[in-house]
């Protein structure tokens, strides 16, 4: 067997019918460029390691005794790829025809692009608009408190939304959807992969910003589409607040600093004080469900503080 151009890292968490569904979709083309496809199971309860096994012994398929989340998982893919590509699928897509050797195309055309995504869309077709730019200190205040509803604001929440950008046509963008991401595999190595400290959220963010910081630009493809169910994996699981702002702290402590981290913890801080005093409002006349909710906020951000 000749070695793979392409090599897909699938990471799965207690989605085994979203899983097979998207093998199924990778196994269903003859593609142009020879790939491989490496399945990261993060401890999954739902016999998702042995169904894969059984449906598709074709791939090379990790089992981890625990979940190792998002960065880890892919890393550990990728460790093993022999692809000259490497591209890390979510295991809530399913790739259309040729999606996959288009993006390897686009790459091998253009060396000075660094990374190349697919257009996402919902399973009755819908865009998702989920092209974004790089975060800065001006978003964090704006999306944890009320100035991001008003102007000027609300036009820094539309700015880093691309809300100007109707996800129709092809074009360079900061980060795009995470879900299908393309690079060279040499590159993902010389870049150290994803970081771990960004565990499960802004890991693709920090990627993305850390191949723009090197010059390399990375590109949306609008006519290569792959289908996602949004957030199957992360939607279970429990802890997924805390572990988002905790993961916001290490990125805009990376990219910003001390201060950074000083002023997005100032930011998460405003925004907890102004729920507890919406909690108070809300509930004026039920001093018992306001007790509660605010019993409930004051043990997420004792987590998020520990």
């Amino acid at each position: 067997m000749s070695a793979p151009v392409l090599s897909v890292v699938v990471l799965s968490w207690n989605t085994q019918a979203l899983t097979l569904a998207c093998l199924r979709a990778l196994f269903a083309e003859s593609p142009r460029h020879a790939r491989e496809v490496i399945v990261v199971d993060n401890g999954s309860a739902d016999g998702s390691p042995d169904a894969i096994a059984s449906a598709f012994p074709q791939v090379a398929l990790l089992r981890n005794a625990e979940n190792r989340l998002y960065a880890a998982g892919n890393n550990q893919g990728a460790a093993i790829a022999k692809g000259e590509f490497v591209c890390t699928l979510n295991s809530d897509t399913e790739v259309r025809p040729g999606a996959l050797d288009r993006l390897v195309d686009f790459l091998r055309e253009n060396p000075d692009h660094g990374a190349a995504a697919p257009k996402l869309v919902d399973p009755d077709g819908t865009v998702q608009h989920a092209c974004q730019r790089f975060p800065t200190l001006a978003t964090a205040l704006c999306f944890d408190s009320w100035w991001g509803t008003f102007w000027p604001g609300s036009r820094i929440q539309a700015r880093y939304l691309m809300r100007d950008f109707d996800h129709l046509t092809s074009r360079d963008v900061d980060q795009p959807p995470g879900a299908c991401f393309l690079m060279r595999l040499a590159e993902w190595r010389e870049l150290g992969g994803l970081d771990e400290e960004l565990s499960l959220f802004y890991n693709d963010v920090d990627l993305s910003r850390r191949l723009r910081d090197r010059g390399r630009r990375t590109r949306y493809l609008a006519d290569v589409e792959v289908m996602h169910h949004r957030g199957a994996s992360t939607r279970n699981f429990a802890k997924m607040l805390v572990i988002w702002h905790k993961n916001r702290f290490a990125y805009y402590g990376k990219h910003y600093g001390a201060i950074g981290r000083l002023w997005i913890r100032a930011c998460v801080r405003l925004r907890i004080w102004e729920e507890w005093w919406k909690i108070g409002r809300r509930h004026r006349a039920n001093r018992g469900l306001r007790d509660a909710e605010r019993a409930h906020l004051k043990k997420a951000a004792s987590e998020l503080w520990s």
